[in-house]
């Protein structure tokens, strides 16, 4: 076998092992865009029960603040008494203010 054969031998077991690198490689990027992929999934599902429960609550919102609002303009008698037990609330509020002095 001359130089040249030895040549093409040393060329092919290069180009052998850079095949075999590159493979490896795209392996590895590949389980780490599932791990990512995994990751991600696992994270939009906490994100979207929140989401799911903060509609809920917005939801609980309105409506409480619907009743009330029917409430207070059927009754004009309970808007009085809620106006009343907030002045009362502030007087109390501002003796005890008074009396830490």
């Amino acid at each position: 076998m001359g130089p040249g054969g030895i040549a093409t031998i040393i060329a092919a077991s290069s180009l052998a092992v850079i095949a075999v690198s590159i493979t490896y490689t795209f392996i590895r990027a590949s389980r780490l865009i599932d791990e990512i992929t995994t990751t991600i999934s696992l994270v939009n599902k906490p994100l979207s029960s929140i989401s799911k429960a903060a509609k809920s609550v917005e939801d609980l919102a309105t409506k409480v603040t619907g009743a009330t609002d029917t409430f207070l303009e059927n009754n004009p008698l309970a808007m009085k008494a809620a106006g009343a037990i907030v002045a009362a609330a502030k007087l109390k509020k501002g003796k005890k203010r008074k009396a830490a002095k």
